[in-house]
């Protein structure tokens, strides 16, 4: 599954932070734009598992319907 999100970066002193604004949490901080922007990746790759996880531990043994659902923004 592909998604996208909106990153936001920002050169702050010697540092750039990025974030995305659709995904509170997902936020870095590095030296290189581009190290930035391999990180967020990561940490986008690393909520979303996180977020799959729990959602998968809350439903455990509960009789749920699942389907994809489409948004556009």
């Amino acid at each position: 599954m592909e998604n996208s999100f909106t990153a936001v970066y920002q050169k702050l002193d010697d540092w750039y932070i990025g974030y995305v604004q659709e995904l509170p949490g997902a936020n870095v901080e590095e030296r290189t734009l581009e190290e930035a922007r391999e990180s967020l990746r990561e940490a986008i790759e690393l909520i979303l598992i996180s977020n799959r996880e729990l959602a998968e531990q809350q439903i455990s043994g509960k009789d749920v319907v699942r389907e994809q659902i489409t948004v556009k923004s």
